[in-house]
């Protein structure tokens, strides 16, 4: 995440995957990933899985710890517990892919028709596991699991290490920033047993598709990014992705709660939530417009109430709000409002952002609430 404008150095900015224990802590203190979950599953009741794709067929733009993916397959499974799954998730991450592996355990012991595909590239290239311009070899790899319970797959895949080690290297782009990788790497996997049904949709480099019933785009761009780079770099090639029928869910902070309250009484000027639902809808059409023939077999739509989370209640101190709490609500709050460290350290100099974090817990009765602005794009059907 960065700061509203690029900064001098851009290797200083805010940057997601680099604050790995405030990210942690925000993921296990708060329900976001809980109730983003459930928001997309509720989108298996509006897709159905193509006879000529041979399975579903899902991307998450950002996979993140794994969290909001294993749920999303489990409603998966639970709506489709025999058709296919054909899961590829881009993370650039080393240290989310770990998180993410031990998770998927027991989705392939449930579900054993699963096809789990992990890559770092980019939004234009991932979802088709291919670069779209001449670019460094990828690295890829099949990796197909032994055995039939979650501690023999566990086990095994502990053994992809070595090759996320050597190949899911990043550096910082001096343009942005941000993370990008050395080099472009892909590894799939399925399990053993399942090869000759699963056979047909088992990716091959230079052959892979995508035609995806959904897409999963949550938080997949800098709050304060820009419009153009949100809508041409980010969504609207996911959108493109979507094969017949398939729908694209969409999901990003919208602040208007007491969190960014938090975080206004400290910066006033601080404007980290720049662009709504409908404000990325709108440059998606625009982009879709200008350069795809097909946009006119779009549909856009965007919830008509925000998501909304909140910060787990954490144990009281004598009936009043507790120093562990209102820590917890400023490290949620300055983490979704993306504030750099060296505003973080000027401001945590002294106990004063304790004080006014604790006085907007007590106006909302020691509730931390946040927004989630949530949009969808649905391709026709044929």
């Amino acid at each position: 995440m960065a700061a509203i404008h690029p900064p001098e150095n851009p290797a200083q900015a805010f940057r997601f995957v680099d604050h790995r224990l405030i990210y942690l802590g925000f993921v296990h203190t708060c329900n976001e990933k809980e109730m983003v979950a459930d928001r997309i599953g509720h989108e298996f009741h509006l897709i159905n899985p193509r006879l000529q794709a041979r399975a579903l067929r899902m991307f998450d733009a950002g996979v993140g710890d794994g969290s909001v993916l294993t749920q999303v397959m489990e409603s998966a499974h639970d709506r489709f517990p025999f058709v296919p799954h054909y899961v590829v998730g881009k993370e650039i991450s080393i240290e989310d892919v770990r998180l993410t592996l031990p998770k998927m355990a027991d989705r392939f012991v449930e579900h054993p028709l699963t096809v789990l595909t992990l890559t770092n590239m980019a939004y234009a290239d991932a979802p088709w596991l291919a670069l779209q311009k001449a670019g460094p070899d990828i690295s890829w790899m099949e990796f197909a699991i032994r055995g039939d319970t979650a501690h023999q797959i566990k086990s095994q895949l502990r053994e992809l290490e070595p090759f996320l080690t050597e190949n899911w290297k990043t550096r910082v782009s001096p343009v942005t920033g941000n993370p990008v990788y050395e080099r472009p790497a892909v590894v799939v996997i399925y399990r053993e047993d399942r090869h000759f049904p699963l056979s047909s949709i088992i990716p091959a480099q230079s052959k892979a598709d995508a035609n995806y019933d959904l897409v999963i785009a949550s938080q997949p761009y800098q709050a304060r990014g820009k419009l153009e780079f949100k809508a041409k770099r980010v969504i609207a090639p996911l959108a493109r992705a979507l094969g017949s029928g398939g729908r694209l869910i969409g999901i990003h902070s919208q602040g208007g709660d007491p969190a960014e309250e938090i975080v206004r009484a400290i910066w006033p000027e601080q404007k980290s939530f720049i662009h709504s639902g409908l404000d990325i809808i709108d440059a998606v059409k625009h982009e879709l417009t200008a350069h795809d023939a097909h946009a006119p077999g779009f549909t856009f739509d965007v919830d008509s109430e925000p998501l909304r989370y909140k910060l787990r209640p954490l144990s009281a101190e004598g009936g009043s709000i507790g120093t562990s709490g209102v820590n917890a609500a400023w490290i949620a709050a300055t983490y979704v409002a993306q504030i750099e460290d060296q505003r973080m350290r000027e401001t945590t100099s002294n106990d004063n952002y304790l004080e006014i974090t604790r006085d907007v817990l007590a106006r909302h009765g020691g509730q931390l609430s946040f927004n989630d602005a949530v949009y969808t794009i649905a391709r026709a059907g044929l």
